[in-house]
């Protein structure tokens, strides 16, 4: 497939103040907790501690057009507030002055196969070739996959492989992300369902399709969407990723060795797992070797005291990654959310588990008392109080770094939420959530730092779908809509367009301006208030997770701030990759080294998979972006 050129779309307001302040030095790469003073963008100066992020390389992407290929990198967190840089093709330059205001280049009339390398300009130097480009030769680059073999199960059904959910990490610390895949069987279950399920089989891929290890999950841990939520990050700091899951007896790790008893099978006879020991594995990302396996806090317990006796939100289970101490990542594991609600944060240091802290509902203390049955479909991780530290927001309720309650709305479980700035005209976060109590607000915002109630609709059944995110230039901030409510609404909940778009699904910063995309199903939409415009539909590939037709993955993972999206192909035997071929004038920092953004692509595969929001606005009228405070193992 080619394009055409695409054109750079003029604001078509003037920018608004931002009131947000945010250190803007990059760390020397080499120390683990830096005091800065001192800001570039004009603001006061204040003090920030560095957090920890990947070593990236320049993630260079050439995607052809009709009229050429647009070629593209990373601005890295490390790198001065001042770089530049110069695009060559084959060892000869093709821009003719250093590029300042973005981070493309659009090379008119080049050839799909044409080589490329960015150099940075620092203090007036030219530094050495990036990585060569990634040529997206036909608008997407394809990552080959090979599906397990399928499988029967007890009772006689028949069972193959799709290619699910993934995330990313470098696992062998060459600077290039690399997947790690889940494979589900066709029978996954949700939890409400009986019935046998084949196994989860996680993969170690690299870009250019070689797998790394194969992990199998095996019986004692059932398929589906709630029961395996897992996480790859550097824990440790040694510039390579871990990846942590839920395991059990005769889990078999990627060098071959079985966890616990190989010979185990605690399956009942409605296919459900509701006795056996439970385990939380931290796995090498590079071997798949399972390095440490302890017991999964919290266990299961009494099954009924979750919710139900027959096995079903006894093993709703969520993830996440988040920087409690403000610097480095500690691992967030979790169980339910119906009614008890168990929090467990982890750190992985020097190959072993250490517990910070664990958050419980039915604690004797006040830590949890209050917080039960509050929970939603997933998580989102954010600094929500401004100290520097991350919090867990977990649906209606909001768990501090040191483990303690910080807010409940009293608004109970839901099945979509969003933390990020939504209304940059005031301080702080936001929250936008989505309810299923027929007698709570059918969706609301609040301050995400303190719960606050910004806005809400009346109590209005079970509404199953909500997105926020600016989609549209003709309203400051965020627009917000839902399945269940009428219009589309603006940070103070006001109904500023009647028309809904098409999707209530996931978004995606695509095109030229920093307004957000529809991504829905295979296909990504532009916002209009009397139609929506298609700006791409992908070829060949499958969307997952049934009616929630999400991607494997959609985030910023190679070329410019502007976000991919990862497909399956429809014969599951690639991941294809589609990357923006728009040119923008927009610079901003690669979202990967800002820790919000990074820590939701690390939770994105979690239950009912959500899209990423930065710590900051990205929208139209959007002040300079904010430089992160980073350093690299």
């Amino acid at each position: 497939m080619s394009y055409p050129h695409p054109q750079v779309r003029p604001h078509p307001r003037p920018p608004h103040r931002s009131r947000r302040r945010r250190a803007v030095l990059s760390a020397p790469t080499a120390v683990a907790a830096l005091v800065l003073a001192g800001l570039t963008t004009g603001t006061t100066a204040q003090a920030a501690t560095a957090r920890q992020v990947e070593a990236l390389d320049r993630g260079v992407v050439s995607v052809h057009t009709d009229s050429g290929n647009l070629v593209s990198w990373r601005w890295l967190g490390t790198d001065p507030d001042t770089v530049s840089f110069n695009v060559y093709r084959a060892g000869t330059k093709v821009n003719s002055a250093p590029i300042t205001g973005s981070t493309n280049y659009f090379h008119t009339g080049a050839p799909a196969q044409a080589d490329y390398t960015v150099r940075a300009i620092v203090g007036g130097v030219e530094q050495a070739d990036s990585v060569h480009a990634i040529q997206f030769r036909t608008g997407y680059k394809d990552v080959p996959i090979t599906p397990p073999a399928g499988g029967t199960t007890p009772d006689g059904v028949a069972y193959t492989y799709e290619a699910n959910d993934a995330s990313v990490g470098d696992l062998d610390g060459d600077g290039q992300l690399d997947f790690v895949l889940k494979w589900q069987p066709t029978n996954a279950k949700d939890n409400s369902q009986s019935g046998y399920t084949g196994n989860t089989i996680l993969d170690g891929v690299k870009l250019d399709g070689t797998r790394l290890w194969r992990i199998d999950l095996g019986r004692n841990i059932r398929s589906g969407a709630h029961y395996t939520q897992f996480q790859v990050y550097d824990y440790d700091g040694d510039g390579k990723a871990e990846i942590a899951m839920k395991t059990a007896d005769a889990t078999v790790d990627g060098t071959g060795t079985v966890i616990g008893n190989s010979a185990a099978d605690y399956r009942n006879s409605s296919g459900y797992v509701l006795s056996g020991p439970e385990y939380l594995t931290m796995f090498n990302g590079r071997t798949g070797k399972a390095m440490s396996t302890v017991d999964y806090v919290p266990a299961r317990g009494t099954v009924s005291s979750w919710g139900d006796s027959y096995g079903n939100r006894v093993d709703r289970f969520l993830a996440g990654t988040a920087y409690l101490d403000g610097s480095r990542p500690s691992l967030i594991m979790a169980r339910g959310y119906y009614t008890r609600t168990v929090i467990a944060a982890w750190d992985w240091r020097n190959g072993a588990f250490t517990r910070r802290w664990t958050f419980d509902t039915n604690s004797s203390t006040n830590t949890g008392k209050g917080y039960d049955a509050q929970g939603n479909h997933q998580l989102a991780i954010a600094d929500v109080d401004g100290d520097g530290k991350d919090e867990i927001v977990y649906g209606s309720m909001a768990v501090d770094d040191n483990g303690a309650g910080l807010w409940t709305t009293k608004n109970g479980h839901g099945d979509a939420l969003h933390v990020g700035d939504l209304d940059p005209a005031r301080p702080g976060l936001e929250e936008f959530k989505v309810d299923e109590d027929s007698s709570k607000p059918s969706s609301w915002m609040a301050d995400a730092k303190t719960g606050a109630i910004i806005w809400s609709t009346p109590a209005n059944g079970d509404n199953g779908r909500g997105v926020s995110g600016d989609i549209w230039a003709g309203s400051a901030g965020a627009e917000s809509w839902s399945a269940s409510e009428s219009g589309v609404r603006d940070p103070k909940g006001t109904v500023v367009a009647t028309r809904k778009p098409s999707s209530t699904n996931f978004l995606s910063w695509w095109d030229a301006d920093p307004v957000r995309e529809l991504l829905d199903s295979t296909h990504i939409d532009k916002y209009g208030t009397t139609a929506d415009t298609r700006l791409l539909t992908g070829s060949d590939v499958h969307s997952n997770n049934s009616t929630k037709a999400t991607p494997t993955l959609s985030g910023d993972i190679l070329g410019d701030w502007r976000e991919e999206v990862v497909w399956p192909t429809t014969d599951n035997t690639a991941l294809r990759i589609y990357s923006t071929p728009y040119e923008t004038t927009t610079r901003i920092t690669t979202l990967l080294h800002d820790t919000q953004y990074r820590t939701a692509l690390a939770w994105q595969n979690t239950a009912y998979n959500q899209p990423p929001h930065p710590s900051f606005y990205i929208g139209d009228g959007m002040p300079k972006a904010p430089r992160p405070t980073v350093y690299t193992p």
